[in-house]
């Protein structure tokens, strides 16, 4: 007796062991791709009900981090206390990283302060919200009315009304400017 029922929960066993599909573990990989997709993305960010900043983009990828990536480029519209347009930043990709409350433009990116009618060209561009300031450590080329700067590395306000290379590399006066 003690035999057959050994030999039954054996069977029974090797039964349940045997039906268990193998599964690759590949397929039980933690999806980290966009959960969030938007197409002509506009974002708005007001103070006291003044527009200050827009965002728009082509298109919008939002992570479940709270991470965003604006894979086919990014368009950021400053704006003063008194809602006038002061500043552009465009760039061919942009992220956003929530911990951080960081925007980062990279490709071609170009700032206009249309203001005081100044311009900057780099390759990466950092823009932290919360100290309202924007950097790079990357080369730029900024031009002011008749005169060029180039460098490696700036900081400005995010108006890009005030700015600092932090290494100066160059400076031309343009030609036919101010004539």
């Amino acid at each position: 007796m003690k035999s057959r029922f050994l030999i039954l929960a054996v069977l029974v066993g090797f039964f349940f062991s045997s039906c268990r599909e193998s599964v690759d573990p590949e397929q039980l990989k933690v999806y980290d791709g966009p959960i969030n997709s938007s197409i002509n993305a506009f974002i708005v960010h007001s103070d006291s009900a003044i527009v200050r900043t827009e965002i728009i983009a082509a298109r919008s990828l939002e992570f479940q981090n709270g991470n965003q990536e604006f894979p086919e480029g990014i368009e950021i519209k400053f704006y003063t206390k008194e809602g006038l347009l002061e500043s552009t930043m465009v760039a061919d990709r942009g992220y956003f990283i929530k911990d951080e409350n960081l925007y980062r433009g990279e490709g071609n990116v170009q700032i206009e302060n249309l203001i005081k009618e100044q311009s900057l060209k780099t390759e990466e561009i950092f823009w932290n919200r919360a100290q309202k300031k924007i950097y790079t450590d990357k080369f730029v080329t900024i031009r002011e009315k008749d005169t060029q700067f180039n460098g490696n590395g700036m900081e400005a306000d995010d108006s890009f009304s005030n700015y600092r290379l932090k290494e100066v590399t160059g400076e031309t006066q343009l030609p036919g400017e101010g004539l």
